[in-house]
C-alpha cells in the first residue's frame, strides 16, 4: 500500500507545477516549509518514524505555503492513498486556525481539497492554486448580511441603463423606456431576488429559480448580478448557457442592462486572451469542456458568483464537473418544475424511458443547487403568470390534429402494413408507431395534411389578417426540407399575387444552413425574406416579416425570444418533459401588434396562441389539457397498399446527372507513405482550411462562435471529396492521427489552434477520468483503483468484454493487476464505473487506429 510519504512526492510535484519552491530563490526565499511545528509538543528529529508520516507524535503541519513577505498563507495536509483526505479536515482545520490562515488544501495525492475557511466546505480541485489565485481568493469574503441589506426594486436595473432615471418625469420616463429601452423589474423579479438575499442568510450560497420560459430570467439575472458585484460578494461573474445563439443573446442583454453602470460583459471565446478584464464572463459549457480547458484555462477561484441558464442541461452528466470546479456562489435557473413528474413512478419505467431520465436529472438539478426538498428559491410558474394582474404570459389554445394514419400509429396496436406475400405465400406486416415516423415510416401525404390543417386554422396578425408568425418543429432535417417545400408550393396556391415567386414563405431554420443563427435573429426582428408585402397598399410599412414560418428541429428551442409569434406548431413526438415545456414556452410571451398611418393608429394585443399538435403531444404529459380543440383533418391520399403512400420507397433516388471524378486511389510507399509527403499534405490542407475562414464570412463565423456542428458542415461541402485536391476524410486521418484515428472536428481544431493536437488514446482516457472523479461521488481512498479499471475499460476492449461478462477468473490469468485492482474496488465501485462508462462515455473514440 503507498505510504504517506509516497503520496508527497507526488504533492511535491504538483506544488512545484503551482509556482511554489522548495528550494531558495536568487534571495534565498522559499515557498514551501514542510514539517513546520504548530504547537509546544516534542518532536525529536532523531525519532525512527519509518516512511509514514502519519506516525509524527502531533503538534506539526504537513506543508506551510509562505506568501512573498514570508507569512504562512495556507497550509496543505497530506494523507497516504489509502485514506480519504476528507478526514484530515479538522486536524487541517486546527492547524490553519493556528498559523491565522483560512487557505486549507487536503491530499493523498490522488484526489485534492480546496477550502477556504471564510466560504464553507471543502470542495474538489484538480491542481493546488498558485500564490496569485489564493491572494483572489482570500479578496473574496462573502457577506450573507451585506447582501440582504442591499435594496432592490423595480429601478434597479433601470438606474444602471440610466443613472438620471430616478430624476425623471412620469413623462419622460415613458420616453426613455422607448428610447433607451430601459427595463423595470417586475414585481415577482423583485421578490425572486429578495428571496435569494434571505436564503444567503439563512440556507448559503446555492439557490434556483423555477420561473416559467417568457418570465424574464436574463433581466434577473442582471439584478443578481449586480447585486454581487455591487455588494463585494462577487469580483467576476460567469454566466453559463448551453447553445450559441443564448450565448450571443445573454452578451447583448447583460451589455444594455449593465453596460452603462461600467459592468463589463463578455463571451469568452471571443476574447479568450483578455477575459480577465471583465466582471461577467459568457460561455457556453461546450466551450469549457472542450479538452478540459475549465481546468486549463480556468482557477477555482476566477469567479465568485456562477450562474447557470437552463440549469438541468448545463449541469447534466459529466458537465457537473465544470459547474462544481468553481468555489462560488452558484445560481440555477430552471424552466422546468420538479413536480411537473410528480405522477412518474421510476420504478415502473425503463431506463431508457424519457420521463424516468427526466425525472433524475430534475432530482439531480435541485440537489446540486441546495434544495434536496424540491423548493426551489423562488418559484414563478406558467399559472403564476398567466394568471397574475397584469397578465405577464398567455396560455395556448391546444389544436390537437390527427390524421388516419397518426391516429393509428398513436395507438397501442401502431399502425400496420401489409407486405406482398412471400413465395411460400406467407404475408407478413410491418407495425410502426409515432417514434418511426420520419425515420422509418415516411408519408407525403401525412406532411401534405399537417400542412394544409395548420394553413386553415393557423391564427392571423389581428391587423393584416396575414398568417401569423409561425415555429414549425420537424422531426429531423430532412423532414424540415420537405415541410418547408409543401408550406411554400401552398402559400403559392393560395396566395399567388404574395407568394407566387421567390418561395418566401417558410424558411428551413437547422444548424446544417449556412447562416441559419442570423435567420433566428431576422425572425425575431421582423427582417427575414425582408418586409411583409401582404395588403400593403392598405398597410404601408406594417413591421412584420415576409417570412411568416420558420421550420426548425431543435435550434429554437429554448431560449429564442420572439413575442409576436402566433403560431408553434409540432409536427413531431415529444418524449422530453423538458423540451415540450421550452418548445411551448415559444408562444407564451405578451406583445402588442401596433400600426400607424399618419393619423390612424391601431393597436391589439396578442390575446394568446395556437399550438398545433399531431402528435398527441399534449395528451402524453397533460391528461387534463383543459384548453383543447379538437379538429378533423382531411384524410390522406390513397397510396398503393395501406400504407398510404408511406414506407421508404419514396425516399430511393436515381441520379441522372453528369458523375465527374470524385477520387483517386494513390499507391502508397511504404505502409505509412514518406513522412515529407504527409506533412506537405498536411499544411496544404491547412492551409486552404484558413484560406476558406479568410475569404468565406459563414466559416470565419462559426470558427468565432465554436458552432462546430456548422464548420463540420462547411469543410465536408467545401473542401472535402473535391476533384482538385483531392482531401478526404481518411487521408487527413491518416496524417493527423496518434494511436487513434481523429474526428474531422479535432482536426480542424488543431488547424486553427482551438487545440494543441490530437490526444492520445490515453491522453483522452485520462481526461475523461478527470471529469469523472469531479461528477461522481467515488471513495477517495480507492482513486488508483478506480483509474486503473477505468483505463482499461476505455483502452482494453478484451478487459472490458470480460468485466462485462463477468469473466473475472480469465482477467486473472491474463492481468493480474487489473484483477487486483477489481478486487481492492468491489462490485459497488465496478459498478458505478460501469454504469458511468455506458452513459457518458463514447467508447468509439478510443478505438485504436489500423
Amino acid at each position: 500500500m503507498p505510504s504517506e510519504a509516497q503520496a508527497r512526492i507526488t504533492i511535491n510535484k504538483l506544488l512545484e507545477a503551482a509556482g511554489w519552491s522548495f528550494t531558495p530563490d536568487a534571495n534565498g526565499q522559499v515557498s514551501v516549509i514542510c514539517e513546520q511545528r504548530v504547537t509546544k509538543k516534542v518532536y525529536s528529529p532523531h525519532e525512527d518514524l519509518g516512511a509514514d508520516f502519519d506516525k509524527v507524535p502531533g503538534g506539526f503541519v504537513d506543508y506551510v505555503l509562505l506568501n512573498t513577505d514570508d507569512k504562512p498563507v495556507a497550509v496543505v495536509e497530506a494523507k497516504k492513498e489509502s485514506i480519504d483526505p476528507l478526514t484530515a479536515k479538522e486536524q487541517a482545520r486546527s492547524y490553519a486556525e493556528s498559523l491565522g490562515v483560512a487557505h486549507i488544501f487536503l491530499s493523498n495525492g490522488l484526489v485534492h481539497y480546496y477550502w477556504n475557511l471564510r466560504q464553507g466546505n471543502p470542495v474538489r480541485v484538480s491542481r493546488f492554486l498558485p500564490l496569485a489565485e489564493l491572494g483572489k481568493a482570500a479578496k473574496w469574503k462573502p457577506d450573507a448580511a451585506h447582501l440582504a441589506a442591499a435594496v432592490v426594486d423595480e429601478n434597479y436595473i433601470a438606474v444602471s441603463q440610466d443613472p438620471k432615471w430616478l430624476g425623471y418625469s412620469p413623462e419622460e420616463r415613458v420616453l426613455a423606456m422607448v428610447n433607451q429601452k430601459i427595463r423595470l423589474l417586475r414585481d415577482y423579479q423583485v421578490a425572486a431576488a429578495q428571496a435569494l438575499q434571505q436564503a444567503a442568510v439563512s440556507k448559503g450560497w446555492r439557490f434556483l429559480f423555477e420561473m416559467a420560459t417568457g418570465t424574464g430570467k436574463t433581466l434577473l439575472s442582471a439584478a443578481i448580478t449586480k447585486l454581487f458585484l455591487r455588494t463585494n460578494n462577487a469580483t467576476r461573474v460567469l454566466f453559463l448557457v448551453d447553445r450559441l445563439e443564448l450565448e450571443t443573446q445573454a452578451w447583448k442583454h447583460f451589455n444594455a442592462y449593465l453596460g452603462p453602470d461600467g459592468i463589463k460583459t463578455v463571451i469568452y471565446k471571443k476574447q479568450r486572451d483578455d477575459w480577465k478584464s471583465a466582471d461577467v464572463v459568457v460561455t457556453t459549457i461546450q466551450s469549457l469542456a472542450t479538452r478540459n480547458r475549465f481546468l486549463t484555462d480556468f482557477a477555482p477561484t476566477d469567479f465568485q458568483l456562477l450562474i447557470s441558464d437552463e440549469a438541468h442541461r448545463t449541469i447534466s452528466g459529466n458537465h457537473r464537473a465544470i459547474f462544481e470546479y468553481f468555489v462560488g456562489a452558484k445560481l440555477g435557473l430552471t424552466a422546468t418544475p420538479r413536480d411537473y413528474l410528480k405522477g412518474v413512478n421510476e420504478q415502473e419505467l425503463g431506463q431508457e424511458d424519457p420521463r424516468a431520465l427526466e425525472k433524475r436529472i430534475l432530482l439531480d438539478t435541485y440537489h446540486t443547487f441546495g434544495c434536496g426538498d424540491g423548493k426551489p428559491t423562488f418559484r414563478f410558474s406558467l399559472l403564476d403568470a398567466v394568471r397574475h394582474a397584469p397578465a405577464y404570459l398567455v396560455n395556448p389554445v391546444a389544436l390537437d390534429a390527427r390524421t388516419e394514419i397518426t391516429t393509428a400509429m398513436l395507438s397501442k396496436e401502431g399502425f400496420a402494413v401489409k407486405q406482398a406475400p412471400d413465395e411460400d405465400g406467407n404475408e407478413s406486416e410491418l407495425v410502426f408507431t409515432k417514434r418511426d415516423y420520419e425515420k422509418k415510416f415516411f408519408s407525403d401525404e401525412t406532411n401534405l395534411s399537417f400542412v394544409r390543417c395548420f394553413l386553415d386554422n393557423a391564427w392571423r396578425d389581428p391587423i393584416t389578417d396575414e398568417v401569423g408568425k409561425t415555429i414549425l418543429f420537424a422531426v429531423s432535417r430532412r423532414h424540415a426540407t420537405k415541410l418547408v417545400k409543401l408550406l411554400n408550393e401552398e402559400a403559392t396556391l393560395r396566395w399567388p399575387e404574395v407568394y407566387g415567386a421567390g418561395s418566401s414563405f417558410a424558411v428551413q431554420v437547422t444548424s446544417d444552413i449556412p447562416g441559419a443563427q442570423q435567420m433566428t435573429i431576422d425572425f425575431a426582428n421582423n427582417n427575414l425574406n425582408g418586409k411583409s408585402r401582404w395588403k400593403r397598399d392598405d398597410f404601408r410599412d406594417y413591421n412584420t416579416s415576409r417570412a411568416r414560418v420558420c421550420v426548425t428541429v431543435g435550434m429554437m428551442t429554448t431560449g429564442y425570444d420572439c413575442e409576436d409569434v402566433l403560431n408553434v406548431a409540432l409536427a413531431r413526438p415529444i418524449f422530453s418533459p423538458t423540451d415540450f415545456i421550452q418548445i411551448k414556452g415559444r408562444g407564451t410571451r405578451l406583445f402588442a401588434f401596433k400600426h400607424e398611418d399618419g393619423a390612424v393608429k391601431i393597436e391589439k394585443p396578442k390575446a394568446g396562441f395556437a399550438l398545433f399538435d399531431f402528435f398527441a403531444n399534449c395528451e402524453y404529459f397533460e391528461k387534463e389539457f383543459n384548453y383543447d380543440k379538437k379538429l378533423n383533418l382531411p384524410k390522406t391520399g390513397e397510396g398503393e397498399g395501406e400504407g398510404g403512400g408511406g414506407g421508404t420507397g419514396e425516399d430511393d433516388f436515381t441520379n441522372t446527372n453528369p458523375d465527374p471524378m470524385k477520387n483517386v486511389v494513390q499507391s502508397p510507399i511504404g505502409q505509412d507513405g514518406m513522412r515529407v509527403d504527409r506533412e506537405m499534405y498536411r499544411e496544404r490542407f491547412a492551409a486552404q482550411a484558413k484560406a476558406a475562414a479568410e475569404s468565406h464570412a459563414v466559416l470565419r463565423q462559426a470558427l468565432e462562435s465554436e458552432d462546430w456542428t456548422g464548420v463540420e458542415e462547411f469543410v465536408k461541402k467545401t473542401l472535402l471529396d473535391k476533384p482538385d485536391d483531392f482531401w478526404n476524410l481518411d487521408k487527413l486521418r491518416e496524417l493527423y492521427r496518434t494511436d487513434r484515428e481523429p474526428t474531422l472536428r479535432e482536426i480542424i481544431q488543431v488547424i486553427f489552434g482551438i487545440s494543441p493536437g490530437i490526444a492520445t488514446r490515453e491522453q483522452l482516457a485520462a481526461e475523461e477520468f478527470e471529469r469523472f472523479l469531479a461528477t461522481e461521488n467515488v471513495d477517495s481512498t480507492k482513486v488508483r483503483e478506480l483509474r486503473q479499471i477505468f483505463m482499461a475499460l476505455l483502452l482494453d476492449n478484451r478487459v472490458r468484454e470480460d468485466i462485462e461478462a463477468g469473466q473475472f477468473g480469465k482477467i486473472m490469468s491474463v492481468d493480474m493487476g487489473v484483477y487486483q485492482g477489481l478486487k481492492q474496488l468491489g462490485k459497488t465501485g465496478l459498478q458505478q464505473l460501469m454504469a458511468y462508462v455506458g452513459k457518458h462515455v463514447r467508447l468509439s473514440d478510443f478505438k485504436k487506429a489500423a
